[in-house]
C-alpha cells in the first residue's frame, strides 16, 4: 500500500509538473506565429468587435426634465 509521505511525494510533483506544463504552453501559445495572412492575432480580434452601441432611453443630450 502507498505510505503518506509517498502519496504527498506524488502529489507535490504532479502539481509542481502541472504548473511548469501550464508555464509552457502560455509561454508557447503568446510566442506563437500566426499561419496565413501575416496579420496577428490581436490584430484579428481587434477587427470584429464592434463599438458599444449608445443606449438609446429617448432623451437627447441633455438631462430631461431639468429646469434652469
Amino acid at each position: 500500500m502507498i505510505s503518506d509521505d509517498d502519496l504527498y511525494t506524488l502529489a507535490v510533483f504532479l502539481g509542481s509538473l502541472s504548473m511548469l506544463l501550464i508555464v509552457l504552453y502560455h509561454f508557447l501559445e503568446v510566442n506563437a506565429k500566426d499561419a496565413g495572412d501575416g496579420i496577428p492575432s490581436s490584430e484579428k480580434l481587434a477587427g470584429t468587435i464592434s463599438p458599444p452601441s449608445s443606449p438609446s432611453h429617448g432623451r437627447s443630450g441633455s438631462k430631461a426634465g431639468s429646469k434652469r
